[in-house]
């Protein structure tokens, strides 16, 4: 099935909204005295009149070799060209504008996932030592010129963004896959970005083990040289350098190790690349439902610039800020807030290598009273597990976190209220995002210091962009209707990806194809970005993202969000973790069916399955009954923690589960078939 006829077929979303209304939860005073935004003005600048001219203020956050002789170029729509004719370098202003006044500050602080293992505190002084000498080893070692692809299949760890950085240097475009992707992910990427370096780890840490990780490329580039791109070097870093921990042998001709070869270029010193603003600075691939991963191109002056300013504004980060981002910078969320935002910033970016509860549920609050971390950025999977483990993990130490973020997939309000009392203390603001890997930066979002927070939406559009919600049939849904829609967004934005690589036509089709008219217009009015996620908005302009279209269940002609049942479930104190999947029904089309993980410390019982039952009907009524109330030991998860649903709706409906080797836990799938198929 094309993109196209899954977003066509997919999309009639006019789901009827059950939920209440959050109360509001406002910032505090000490937190507004401190916000780097808190000027009200801006949401007037930044209004659709003043389009686009008002991202000039974004730029303005840069340094650049040259300004821009055109602030947006619409000539090849929808492929925007933002701050055409500018040039700058990414890694310069990443690291050496920062050195003349703080070049002894943090950027870095590298925690190993053993306890034992001292952090690493890593200055920009040595952060522009490292990128520099890396990038000549690039430049020299592996023949990479401006405009080059290269794959990046790396764990969590300082060395992650020095080579990313170093790449930005010399104008190479980087492509990083998440560190627990298999060989035949990374191959896909190594062959559809015609990557001829790959740059790996020899190992690294998670939950207690150090893994083998290259022999997973070595197996990535037999792949990719079978279906047609040779990689003819293997950069190899040392987890520990001076020793190699991967027992696979080194490929003669091929592999290279980093921290041998290193040593050539001590003291290497390389003139940053002056790039056109509109030239790439990475692809990122997302892995949609259907057909292979979209390559995502994401432009070096208009990226750069709009992560800064949601780095300043959003995140409210200041140079003495302590940031802790916990996602991976394999994820656009790693991109954009560990490495990218926050370094043009000059703040010090936490980065963890390993799991977040281990060895136990305190290891995160540990991490944040060592460090003094105060600004604490993840996502709901991983609150959610947190809030699991150890409910009362937080209240035994000592950090206070001035701000919070909540990132990759709408949280229920339960979750969101445990961040906010327990892990805030009742003092941090909260920013929950909602963006993608395509938009770059956050499309919807509160201003922490201006605009109160709402357990469970994302803000309203954040300053500059203008979502709009429409039906399938391209009519406008307006705020407070109570009707849900695809949630699209009217303007172009700088952070915005330029196109899929290599297909056009997909990039066209996938994110513009529905709503617009005329293939032909060079007005940016005429191609709304589709997010290809159901929303509803508010009357006060707040976005409560639902999820994916496809996450919809049609219930006898009523559609219902698979997230509105889940936020239902976790309203049962007992309950940690709900997951619905759509059932087949011969009258009702489709049924939901639920399935439910507890807290520590309780145990499953027939009383328990029918509480649950009961909150879903009285949350939202007995349309959403569900067919059946699983409570299963676990869930099935990916090793990023994502809860796969697409299992549990094969095991519901008796299909196949696929190949749940990757999975975290395959052994629990073969656990809940057995509850659930008898």
């Amino acid at each position: 099935m094309s993109d196209e006829t899954k977003v066509v077929e997919t999309s009639e979303a006019q789901i009827a909204v059950h939920w209440k209304e959050e109360e509001l939860y406002h910032p505090s005073e000490e937190f507004i005295a401190q916000a780097n935004l808190t000027d009200k003005s801006i949401f007037e600048r930044f209004s659709l009149d003043n389009f686009p001219d008002y991202y000039t203020e974004f730029a303005d956050l840069l340094t650049w070799y040259k300004k821009w002789d055109e602030v947006l170029d619409t000539s090849d729509a929808p492929s925007f060209k933002w701050f055409k004719g500018g040039k700058l370098n990414a890694s310069y202003n990443c690291i050496d504008r920062h050195l003349d006044k703080n070049k002894n500050k943090t950027a870095i602080h590298f925690v190993a996932e053993p306890e034992g293992e001292r952090v690493s505190h890593i200055t920009y002084q040595e952060l522009y030592v490292r990128v520099n000498e890396f990038a000549a080893l690039l430049r020299d070692t592996a023949k990479l010129k401006r405009g080059d692809r290269v794959t990046i299949h790396m764990p969590m760890s300082a060395e992650l963004p020095i080579t990313m950085l170093a790449c930005a240097r010399i104008g190479v475009i980087h492509s990083v896959v998440f560190g627990g992707f298999s060989a035949s992910a990374c191959a896909d990427r190594v062959v559809d970005s015609n990557s001829r370096v790959l740059i790996t780890m020899d190992s690294y840490y998670r939950a207690g083990n150090l893994l083998d990780h290259k022999a997973v490329d070595d197996e990535a580039c037999q792949l990719a040289k079978d279906a047609g791109q040779e990689v003819d070097t293997l950069l190899v870093w040392q987890r520990y350098p001076g020793k190699m921990s991967s027992p696979s042998a080194l490929v003669e001709g091929r592999d290279v190790v980093v921290n041998d070869e290193l040593k050539k270029y001590y003291g290497a010193r390389v003139e940053p690349e002056e790039m056109l603003a509109e030239e790439g600075l990475f692809m990122m691939y997302t892995s949609g439902t259907t057909g292979k991963p979209k390559g995502c191109l994401h432009g070096t002056g208009g990226y750069l610039s709009y992560v800064t300013a949601m780095s300043k504004y959003i995140q409210d980060i200041h140079p003495e800020d302590v940031y802790w981002c916990m996602a991976d910078i394999g994820w656009i969320t790693g991109h954009s807030f560990i490495v990218y935002g926050p370094l043009a910033l000059c703040a010090s970016s936490v980065i963890y290598e390993g799991v977040p509860t281990y060895p136990d549920a305190g290891r995160s609050w540990r991490i944040a009273q060592e460090l003094d971390v105060n600004i604490f950025h993840t996502a709901p999977t991983a609150i959610r597990a947190l809030r699991k483990v150890g409910p009362d993990e937080p209240a035994k130490y000592n950090y206070k976190f001035k701000h919070m973020t909540t990132v990759g997939e709408p949280i229920e309000p339960e979750v969101w209220k445990w961040y906010y009392n327990v892990v805030g203390q009742g003092q941090a603001a909260i920013v929950d995002t909602y963006w993608q890997t395509e938009t770059g930066g956050f499309l919807c979002s509160t201003v922490p210091g201006m605009q109160p927070m709402k357990p469970g939406s994302a803000g309203p559009g954040v300053p500059g962009i203008h979502p709009v919600v429409f039906d399938e049939e391209g009519a406008v849904l307006e705020p407070g209707c109570g009707k849900a829609g695809n949630i699209c967004i009217a303007n172009p934005w700088p952070g915005m990806m330029m196109t899929v690589w290599g297909d056009r036509e997909r990039f066209v089709e996938s994110y513009f194809g529905m709503y617009n008219k005329n293939r032909e217009s060079k007005d940016w009015r005429d191609w709304p970005y589709m997010t290809g996620d159901a929303a509803v908005l508010a009357e006060d302009g707040y976005v409560r993202v639902l999820g994916r279209i496809d996450d919809v269940i049609n219930v006898s002609g009523h559609r219902l969000g698979t997230k509105e049942i889940e936020s239902a479930a976790l309203t049962v104190p007992e309950v940690a973790e709900a997951a619905v999947v759509p059932v087949n029904h011969e009258i009702k089309g489709k049924e939901p069916e639920l399935y439910v993980s507890l807290k520590p410390g309780y145990e499953s019982s027939p009383e328990l399955q029918q509480k649950v039952a009961d909150a879903i009907t009285f949350q939202i009524g007995k349309i959403a009954k569900c067919k059946n109330v699983w409570i299963v030991p676990d869930m099935p998860k990916t090793r990023s923690g994502k809860l796969m649903r697409r299992v549990l709706g094969a095991i519901s409906n008796n299909g196949d589960v696929g190949n749940v080797m990757t999975l975290a836990n395959p052994e629990i799938v073969e656990e809940i078939q057995k509850m659930v198929q008898g």
